[in-house]
């Protein structure tokens, strides 16, 4: 059997998607949370937080799926990956945050 060196990239953009997706996920409910009576300051700026967070793992993601697209994929550059680490613990700092 041989190797199929397209299966690999495929598995990772989808990967990077399902991260997204859950991140978007989270995102949302917080909002939704955070919008429901009784409106406390506090709850918006750490949505704020979250959307921003949300943001740079947008950008991360789609780097690396831009990336993955072409025949040869690139390595992560050091950037993206403080980039895409950043997010992923800024995401569940405030998402803790916004459960407590």
């Amino acid at each position: 059997m041989s190797r199929d060196p397209g299966a690999q990239p495929e598995r990772t953009r989808l990967a990077w998607r399902r991260t997204l997706l859950a991140a978007t996920v989270l995102v949302l409910l917080a909002a939704r949370g955070a919008v429901m009576p009784p409106l406390v300051p506090a709850d918006l700026l750490v949505v704020g937080g979250l959307a921003l967070v949300w943001l740079g793992m947008l950008a991360g993601a789609h780097r690396r799926i831009q990336a993955f697209a072409s025949p040869r994929p690139v390595r992560m550059g050091l950037p993206t990956a403080w980039l895409a680490t950043g997010s992923v613990v800024g995401l569940a700092v405030l998402g803790f945050v916004t459960l407590w």
